[in-house]
């Protein structure tokens, strides 16, 4: 099909979002299959959340105001940037992305497990470096005193409590996103966009598994999901297959990882499989950056001999020349592969991947497309048409209810009836959006010493992003990053109300 198909109604492009407020309690990626969609075919919309308006609620852990939410939600902090970890060093920044990857009983109590990336990339203190498992202990440069400064934490929320935060990854750059395996670990993501050295001479732009016990992870690549500004990655419960996006502006291709053995279990990745770039059928060298929504698109996938190939130029099929791209794409270009304009957010759901390309769409203020994984057919579902209705979704998840949920992430935050920040958007039945909560961190260091927290954390860090929104398995929690300061929420509340 051509990039612009459009004769499919958006009722049947959105089957699979979630449903509307007036139906709850359905199933949201059923929903549309039981009542007409009530919004006409059109631009992706701003509508009222069904949650209700948001206002500042303060902060259990703390008494700050860090959030606007609709009334009845409550959040707790945790981990905040300076925050000791159990080894007593201080937590590093950049909260990033982050998966629930264990639920389970402790004793009586409830515990779940989350992994939580840090995208830092050269540091001076080192806090990951006595992490169990380090990949890189070298410096950022000949001569430098930095190190690399990317890592993971686990976190254990018990009984609606945060518990502990244990380093688990360390020696790492720019640990973006990832996402979560159906075995129960984390595969934390480099986004490292160039094949600069360290001192120690180790590559970067890799992938690593992280373990739930954080004293069985072992720090080792897994290179033959490739080396390349990886943003976040997914796994088809169903096969095994992982999904990646890259995070490169312009040159962003979407890939899939066979692996040997599956359906999988911690470590098999890294004993072999092959890596593959995505194409569309029929169209050589696709840019998916401008399309419509409702462009409905047949994939086929071509193999990339050499995962760990350096950078260089790409030409494609078409003769299209890009210059200094990541050496998987520069391959998968070669056989006609397609690009997004940014790759970032990807999550699996019931058969399905739901991909965010941050600046694509017809203003580049985002798209999602949405994957069918048997028939392997991309849909853009969603298409800001305007930074209000939404700016540049980067991390998206899917909750429990099987409704879709995005972190915002624009270098301008968007200024809205609640005010300025970034936000926490919602999606309807419609496929339209709503603001579910917004960023609302303006700290004093008089405010963060009451509070026990860093005082050089002060500011106003509302133009700050969200990332690693994620839910517990049963729904009642969402837990989510600001980046900057650098602050763990878990919030909870009527999620009933809405289709979140």
């Amino acid at each position: 099909m051509t990039m612009h198909d459009t004769s499919i109604s958006r009722r049947q492009v959105l089957q699979g979002l979630a449903s509307a407020s007036a139906l709850p309690f359905v199933a949201a990626l059923g929903a549309l299959h039981v009542r007409e969609a009530s919004a006409a075919d059109g631009a992706t919309a701003l509508v009222s959340s069904p949650y209700g308006p948001i206002a500042p609620v303060n902060d259990i852990s703390t008494g700050l105001p860090l959030l606007q939410l609709p009334a009845g939600f409550v959040y707790k902090s945790y981990g905040w940037r300076g925050d000791p970890m159990s080894d007593g060093k201080p937590c590093p920044g950049g909260h990033d992305g982050m998966g629930v990857v264990l639920a389970r009983k402790a004793g009586r109590s409830s515990e779940l497990v989350l992994i939580r990336n840090h995208e830092v990339g050269a540091t001076g203190p080192g806090n990951f470096l006595n992490a169990p498992g380090v990949y890189d202990y070298g410096k950022v440069s000949a001569g430098s005193s930095e190190v690399f400064g990317g890592g993971t934490t686990n976190l254990v929320f018990r009984d609606g409590n945060w518990y502990s935060m244990t380093p688990s990854l360390g020696g790492t750059a720019g640990n973006c996103a990832g996402g979560i395996t159906p075995w129960g670990t984390w595969l934390s993501c480099e986004e490292v966009g160039s094949d600069a050295l360290g001192s120690a001479g180790k590559k970067h732009g890799y992938v690593f598994e992280v373990a739930a016990d954080p004293a069985l992870t072992d720090g080792s690549p897994i290179i033959g999901m490739g080396r390349f500004a990886h943003e976040a990655a997914a796994v088809d419960a169903a096969t095994g297959i992982v999904y990646m996006t890259e995070d490169s502006s312009g040159k962003s291709g979407f890939y899939r990882y066979l692996p040997d053995i599956r359906p999988g279990a911690r470590g098999s990745l890294a004993m072999g499989g092959v890596l593959q770039m995505a194409r569309i059928k029929g169209v050589s060298n696709a840019n998916l950056a401008k399309a419509a929504l409702h462009a409905k698109l047949a994939l086929d996938w071509v193999d990339i001999a050499n995962p760990d190939q350096a950078r260089g130029d790409a030409i494609g099929l078409n003769g299209e020349a890009i210059s200094n791209a990541a050496g998987p794409f520069v391959q998968g270009w070669r056989q006609g592969a397609l690009r997004m304009n940014r790759g970032e957010g990807i999550w699996y759901a019931d058969g399905k991947m739901f991909v965010m390309d941050t600046s694509g769409g017809s203003v580049a203020r985002g798209a999602i497309w949405q994957l069918d994984l048997a028939t392997q057919t991309l849909t853009c579902i969603y298409s800001s048409p305007a930074p209000v209705v939404g700016n540049m979704g980067d991390n998206l998840t899917v909750s429990p209810r099987q409704a879709i949920l995005i972190c915002e992430d624009a270098s301008t935050a968007a200024t809205d009836s609640f005010g300025f920040g970034q936000r926490l958007m919602g999606l309807t039945g419609q496929g339209d959006a709503y603001i579910f909560a917004k960023n609302n961190v303006q700290l004093s260091a008089v405010q963060l010493a009451v509070a026990g927290k860093q005082t050089y954390l002060a500011g106003d860090h509302r133009a700050n992003e969200f990332a690693g929104a994620c839910f517990d398995p049963t729904g009642r929690y969402l837990f989510v990053n600001i980046q900057t300061p650098g602050i763990s929420l878990a919030i909870t509340g009527p999620w009933a109300n809405g289709p979140l």
